[in-house]
This record gives structure tokens, C-alpha cells and sequence, in this order.
């Protein structure tokens, strides 16, 4: 596939080109997003679920809070590795920006 020639608009200056992270440095990123958003997710349930006593299926005892909290945590998690609310998304691209970044700084000294 050819790739073809990119003027920039007038006064916009290129980036210095940075080597792309390897893949494993991908994959990593890519799983402490997914992981920051079920955290993310988890404090939101966590928080959705503290008006929810009494009859249900964990009763209103103790032990329900701490079902509860393993309950919404699986939510999380599930939701997170479903693709999530996005969160994840922007995260690793933040990520990558960043390694990519230090990559350039570290290659210009």
C-alpha cells in the first residue's frame, strides 16, 4: 500500500517522529486501561449500590454490603473487558501518547 504525501497547513509544525511502543508495551497499556475503567466503574456501582437495603438477593444483613460490593466489582470487571463506557479507549491512547513522548525525548538526547 502506497502511502501518500501530507502537507501541513501553514505555521503547523510536524512532530518528530517517535518510535511506535512494542507490542508488549501495547498490550500492557491496553490492560491497565481496561483495569483503571473497571476500577472507575467499580467506585460508581460501589456508589449506585449503597441505597440498595433490604429485601433483594442478599437480604438486609451484614454480609449483604460485602456481596454487594464483590457483586458490583464483577460488574466492573465485566463491563470494563465488554468495552465499557469508553473510558478504557481514551486512556490507552493517553497512554501510548505518552510512551511514544518519552520515546522522542529519549531519542533527541
Amino acid at each position: 500500500m502506497a502511502s501518500l504525501p501530507v502537507s501541513l497547513p501553514q505555521g503547523v509544525m510536524a512532530l518528530p517522529s517517535a518510535a511506535a511502543p512494542s507490542p508488549d508495551a501495547q498490550a500492557k497499556a491496553r490492560a491497565n486501561a481496561v483495569d483503571f475503567e473497571a476500577m472507575f466503574l467499580s467506585t460508581m456501582f460501589s456508589h449506585m449500590f449503597t441505597s440498595t437495603d433490604g429485601d433483594g438477593p442478599f437480604g438486609g444483613g451484614g454480609a449483604g454490603g460485602v456481596w454487594r460490593s464483590f457483586l458490583g466489582d464483577e460488574y466492573a470487571k465485566s463491563f470494563a473487558k465488554a468495552g465499557g463506557i469508553g473510558l478504557a479507549d481514551s486512556v490507552y491512547r493517553s497512554l501510548i501518547a505518552q510512551q511514544e513522548a518519552r520515546g522522542a525525548q529519549k531519542g533527541s538526547q
